[in-house]
């Protein structure tokens, strides 16, 4: 097999930025939709069904947002990487503890987590601006997801 089976339309210098982009972006995907399901399985207390339910979201939207990702970056000539040794080498996340979790500290948890990611993608969005704006058109609207959600779990903390 040829190493490069997909051809860019993107110069090198702009399949480089565009490609860490992308890359970067399906890690922190991949890492919040398994920190999200995490949480799931282990938050307790009085809100728990509403904290529960709101993880599936976070979940539905990471792993929706995954596929957009790594197909775009096929579709340009990039390999995504998604196994879990790159996830846990690359991701910006910030991760969840094990075990049980009061339903305050997923809260508290969740809304870091989508931080981290959501300000990584910002850097994304401006970085492809010129590199690939169809790239960026994709990376804004996962970052408005992201940022939606990310107000709904403040909105819990007030």
């Amino acid at each position: 097999m040829p190493a490069k089976p997909i051809q860019s339309p993107l110069t090198d210098d702009q399949l480089r930025v565009t490609g860490d982009a992308l890359q970067q972006t399906v890690v922190d995907l991949i890492d919040l939709s398994l920190i999200a399901k995490q949480a799931h399985w282990n938050v307790v207390g009085s809100h728990f069904r509403s904290v529960h339910l709101g993880l599936d979201e976070v979940v539905a939207a990471a792993r929706e947002f995954t596929d957009a990702a790594a197909e775009r970056a096929t579709a340009i000539g990039v390999s995504p990487d998604g196994r879990a040794a790159t996830v846990v080498k690359e991701s910006s996340a910030a991760g969840v503890e094990d075990g049980w979790q009061p339903d305050t500290q997923v809260i508290a948890s969740m809304v870091d987590n989508l931080w981290a990611v959501i300000t990584r993608l910002r850097g994304h969005i401006e970085a492809t601006e010129t590199a690939d704006p169809v790239t960026q058109d994709l990376l804004i609207a996962i970052a408005a997801r992201l940022e939606q959600l990310h107000w709904m779990w403040q909105a819990q903390q007030a």
